[in-house]
């Protein structure tokens, strides 16, 4: 019979004709069917049950942490008599940030993070206490900027948000008792600045201890008669005992405009946690000149005369020696919680994303989007990963556009970018990142020069389009990331950059900033987007939060000077590097 003119329900037995055995029997195609529909339907129906039982461990267990973790932040305060003057990590973040649920996974990853963290710090403490920095392979310390605790000091902020109190404890008595800034040592005003103010007053924000502020204002009056210039435009190099200041004899005499802009953020705030305005003063006047005869297209050379204010012959990057200049433009706008009297900041910040646009090329074959240097009317195919700060920067600010075009197209500009930084690490046998690459049309990307120091621009810029976006595909990079370094960096005695990314031959240095930032940023990139709120907080080029404050026409809030407000915390560039 046809199919098509099969009678339908011809006699009031036919439909049972399927309970019968002997029907399949005679038919064994329709018998494997519907042994093979038997068989997924019981796969579907006991994998169902399994994740159902799966599921329900894991929401039991993550109840008995968040319970623990209650009790832990509830007896911590009991014995400090509560939280006053301290932040507190665990509140809620307002609309803007995107409050994403604690994931088991992130949870996991987070405490990888931290116990990477152990590991570095403990390795430090061990070898090289009070030192700048750990040589971990020969297992000893250096003192790479004076003697200044560099590790210590940019470890702080670190410790107290991952809730390593004996850590931080220990660390603060060092400051506290043993940190001394009378050094007959020449200084780069920008790696001190960065590192050691930004370090203090970020301690100071977080837990409110006065030890931290003294400290900061001890060193950064060190630094002041480095300004002390005919345009205000400081020198680079300042000795900490006489305070005589000149700038490195490489750059011809000139001072390096990323050295020279990146001390805006660390003395506005010291000015408005003292209430004495002659820090905010000195850097303010130097955006002030520079804004005299800012360009159209917001980019400037990095070289600029001290003595002048006019900008030297000398190339344009967001790389080495020029980032960070453009990242504070942006930052003091949102430190200042983006009031008319800071506008000109973001003015010129928006100014030089035009002139960033004018230096954007796209790879082939595969369209990687990349930020090109300038020299003179030419531009050159060349990327630092110091400029893969860029895309984290860019989203950050594509909020502030009062147009949504300009917003989403310099979202959209940033995305791309951190697609580039990424595959900077994926393209080497390491899956760690060179410290530069070179673009060939045809050709894609080939790294340049092959080191890799520990250096976070990357991550700093996935922790900040996680935030922005809510996009998980950026912790998944992330994550990838951090197990190439604890594949390739981590030894007994610390962690090591890789003298070449390609054969993974190890150095013998554990980089400051690798506490300060990288490992900072893989904490927070699987953090909550409550634990230090975008809303509340803008990070120092060294990773170091300052709580954001409210500036207003006379340029000076009142003095913070005093208690905080509480914050607990969840459970426990430069030289050659520049901004």
């Amino acid at each position: 019979m046809a199919r098509g003119s099969r009678s339908v329900g011809s006699s009031s037995s036919s439909k049972w004709r399927y309970c019968n055995p002997s029907y399949y029997l005679k038919r064994p195609k329709r018998l494997a069917l519907l042994f093979i529909v038997f068989v997924c339907v019981s796969f579907v129906f006991w994998d169902r049950q399994t994740l159902v039982r799966e599921h329900q461990v894991e929401i039991s267990e993550l109840q008995k942490e968040v319970t623990d973790l209650k009790n832990l932040v509830d007896d911590l305060n009991n014995k400090q008599g509560g939280t006053s003057g301290k932040t507190d990590l665990g509140r809620k973040a307002t609309k803007s940030s995107k409050d994403v649920l604690d994931d088991p996974i992130d949870i996991e990853r987070r405490e990888k993070v931290k116990e990477a963290m152990l590991h570095a710090w403990g390795s430090y403490e061990k070898y090289a206490w009070g030192q700048d920095e750990l040589q971990p392979q020969s297992k000893n310390g250096v003192n790479s900027f004076g003697g200044l605790g560099a590790t210590l000091i940019d470890s702080l902020d670190t410790l107290y948000i991952m809730g390593l109190n004996e850590q931080f404890q220990k660390a603060r008595e060092w400051v506290a008792n043993s940190l001394d800034f009378n050094k007959d040592y020449e200084a780069s005003v920008f790696e001190t600045t960065i590192r050691v103010v930004g370090g203090l007053l970020s301690a100071y924000d977080l837990s409110g201890d006065k030890v931290f502020l003294d400290k900061a204002i001890e060193i950064a009056d060190r630094l002041l008669p480095a300004w002390n210039t005919p345009t205000g435009i400081p020198y680079n190099i300042i000795n900490l005992s006489h305070g005589r200041a000149h700038n490195p004899s490489w750059t011809g005499g000139e001072s390096i405009l990323a050295d020279s802009g990146t001390e805006q953020l660390e003395f506005i705030v010291l000015s408005q946690r003292t209430g004495d305005l002659k820090y905010q003063q000195k850097v303010e006047n130097v955006i002030a000149q520079l804004n005299k005869t800012f360009p159209d297209d917001g980019l400037l050379p990095i070289y600029i005369n001290p003595h002048s204010g006019a900008a030297g012959y000398s190339p344009i990057t967001f790389g080495a020696m020029g980032d960070s200049f453009y990242e504070y433009l942006l930052k003091v706008w949102i430190q200042g919680n983006k009031t008319s009297s800071i506008k000109h900041y973001r003015d010129m910040w928006e100014k030089s994303m035009k002139g960033l646009s004018s230096l954007i090329r796209r790879s082939t074959p595969s369209s990687f989007t990349y930020i090109c240097e300038k020299n003179g009317g030419s531009l050159t195919d060349k990327m630092d990963e110091l400029a893969c700060f860029a895309p984290g920067m860019i989203a950050l600010g594509s909020f502030g556009y009062s147009a949504a075009d300009d917003s989403q197209k310099f979202l959209s500009l940033a995305e791309e970018l951190a697609w580039t930084c990424y595959n900077f690490y994926q393209s080497t046998p390491t899956k760690l990142a060179g410290e530069n690459y070179f673009f060939h049309s045809g050709q894609d990307m080939s790294v340049g020069t092959s080191w890799n120091i520990l250096r976070p621009e990357t991550v700093e810029s996935l922790f900040y389009l996680w935030r922005l976006t809510g996009n998980k595909t950026y912790q998944e990079w992330g994550w990838n990331i951090f197990q190439a370094f604890e594949k390739n960096s981590r030894i007994e005695s610390g962690y090591v950059g890789l003298k070449d990314v390609n054969s993974g031959v190890k150095d013998n240095m554990m980089q400051s900033f690798f506490l300060a930032e990288t490992l900072k940023y893989f904490y927070l990139l699987f953090s909550p987007s409550s634990v230090i709120s975008l809303d509340e907080w803008v990070f120092n080029t060294e990773a170091h939060p300052l709580r954001i404050v409210t500036r207003h026409e006379e340029g000076l809030v009142k003095n913070l000077n005093e208690k905080q407000k509480p914050f607990s915390r969840i459970g426990g560039r430069k030289e050659g590097r520049s901004g």
